[in-house]
């Protein structure tokens, strides 16, 4: 058999690339009032990022269990490397951590420090290695070299929706007069939310989005995912530039963010994660 990758649907990968590498995925959740919805199972409102009082939660425990049991079974023993959304984001990864203890070493838990195709690009660092006949410890391994290689930016219409759900302090020196700006954000390397950059107009802050991404791959190759939450032109654009600048991309998709994040970042939003391949 081989080792089974796990990750949780912030990941953003298509069913194709899931059945594709064998990765199995666990939902995260969007709160409406009493009604849980799983994301990518259960249908969630196109505009859900626009309505009050909605919140999101990581995946449950006996998710987590449910699919690390059967994975490893399917894995004829062989082990499981679980791939999930920054622990500075999401409460997923102590749960997945907790939940992990039941199998003892045989489930491995991988804090990506990253959000969206961030977490998808060292989940499929990950299976490549498993579908290459690697052992839980050198599939592992993979997953853990590859999370200083996934980067992650994106530039935001408005900060409500970050500050409603907690995403970034109340207390930021920046958040008071930054409600006016179109601020590119980054995932440090601690996985965290930061300021990466104050810009007046929504066309700068693309264009410094592009810069940043175009100075972190620098001469490497890289796989670039492109995401966006109702603002389907303005990330085709991005890409479109993207591409035409740094012909060492070896793929770009563009995809929208998911309900999960939407809901953090707020419509309009545009990101950007990298994957550094050498």
């Amino acid at each position: 058999m081989a080792v089974v990758v796990v990750t949780d649907s912030s990941a953003l990968l298509t069913a194709e690339d899931r059945t594709r590498w064998s990765i199995r995925q666990v939902p995260l959740h969007v709160l409406v009032e009493d009604t849980d919805l799983r994301d990518g199972i259960d249908p969630v409102p196109y505009d859900i990022h626009d309505r009050p009082n909605v919140t999101t939660a990581g995946a449950a425990p006996t998710e987590l269990g449910q699919t690390y049991r059967t994975a490893l079974a399917d894995s004829g023993g062989d082990g499981v490397v679980a791939v999930h959304i920054s622990a500075a984001l999401s409460s997923t990864v102590s749960s997945a951590v907790q939940t992990a203890r039941e199998f003892g070493a045989a489930v491995r838990v991988v804090n990506s420090r990253s959000a969206a195709m961030g977490v998808g690009f060292v989940a499929l660092a990950a299976a490549r290695a498993a579908a290459g006949g690697a052992d839980l410890d050198a599939v592992e391994a993979a997953a853990r070299a590859a999370v200083p290689r996934s980067r992650a930016f994106i530039v935001v219409h408005r900060l409500d929706n970050l500050r409603r759900s907690g995403r970034i302090g109340a207390a930021s020196s920046w958040l008071g007069t930054a409600l006016a700006l179109k601020p590119l954000l980054s995932l440090d390397v601690d996985g965290r939310l930061v300021l990466d950059q104050r810009i007046r107009t929504v066309s700068k802050a693309h264009a410094a989005l592009i810069e940043k991404v175009a100075e972190t791959i620098g001469e490497q190759r890289a796989a670039v995912a492109v995401h966006h939450v109702d603002n389907h032109d303005a990330a085709d654009a991005v890409g479109a530039a993207l591409t035409g600048r740094l012909p060492q991309i070896e793929s770009l998709t563009v995809s929208d963010m998911g309900p999960v994040l939407g809901v953090h970042v707020g419509a309009g939003a545009v990101g950007v994660c990298v994957g550094l391949l050498g």
